[in-house]
């Protein structure tokens, strides 16, 4: 048995495997960060902490020794309990094709977003700069007509290009952003996002945890997502109506070249 415990638990093998791919199914949806940088690990639930490879001078440790201390960066976990009913993980084995797992889906929503909000705006408790804030280049404005956002995008590959940043590039979108654009027709009929595309030849990304937009080159090492346990399951007690599960994770994430991003900031 391991940490997770999940052998304590009172469902059977063909509930945890409706759980696990429903798990599956909504992480894949709202996980968007991990589609745009460099993902290392799983590194295992022990890793600890990212070696930054640079030092700090510490006091000296007697007479004439000197003391330098290794810098590091240490993993964040990220956890979210829920419950589900035991009546409604009973009725899987018997067959239940529409279960209710909402608490479930909640749960794998919810940290799917808080990563996706590490990634892209940072965690000051872990020392994680996000990639809106790293950023070394000035915001392009979030324009409120449609029809000149391909202009926009042009803008920010442009000055990617002219910082010595090499594509392919990609592009990440809130919610709203991606909706409007898409519904929203411009030349020829089109919609606008389809006018972006001409300037992204990399993915253009659905990112619910993201405000406005940001474009982001695709060339490899300049983004490290580092995951120590990957997105798992554990359990935590029941009782005779429901079970206590959570999802968790452990993780953290470096700019490695703050040139290589450029956030959209809406002007006020």
């Amino acid at each position: 048995m391991d940490d997770l415990r999940r052998e304590l638990a009172p469902i059977a093998t063909d509930a945890w495997t409706e759980i696990e791919s429903q798990a599956r199914t909504t992480l894949k949806t709202y996980l968007a960060a991990r589609k745009l940088v460099d993902l290392r690990g799983p590194l295992g639930w022990d890793y600890s902490a990212v070696n930054l490879g640079r030092v700090r001078q510490g006091q000296a440790a007697a007479d004439g020794v000197q003391a330098r201390v290794r810098q590091v960066q240490p993993l964040i976990e990220l956890r979210v309990p829920f419950e589900l009913s035991r009546s409604e993980l009973d009725d899987v084995s018997r067959g239940a094709a529409d279960p209710d797992l909402d608490p479930l889906l909640d749960a794998a929503r919810r940290l799917a977003l808080a990563e996706d909000r590490l990634v892209f705006y940072g965690h000051a408790d872990g020392g994680v700069r996000g990639l809106c804030p790293a950023s070394s280049h000035r915001p392009v404005p979030m324009v409120d007509d449609e029809a000149e956002f391909p202009r926009a995008v042009l803008e920010a590959v442009e000055a990617l290009r002219e910082a010595g940043v090499a594509g392919p590039y990609a592009m990440a979108l809130s919610a709203e952003a991606y909706k409007r654009l898409g519904r929203t027709t411009a030349g020829g009929g089109y919609p606008v996002i389809r006018h972006v595309q001409r300037f992204i030849d990399g993915p253009i990304v659905w990112a619910p945890g993201l405000d406005g937009a940001i474009v982001l080159s695709q060339r490899g090492g300049d983004f490290e997502l580092a995951v120590g346990r990957d997105i798992s399951l554990g359990y935590l007690d029941h009782d005779r109506n429901v079970v206590h599960l959570y999802i968790e994770e452990s993780l953290t994430f470096r700019v490695l070249t703050p040139e290589a991003a450029i956030a959209f900031a809406r002007v006020t």
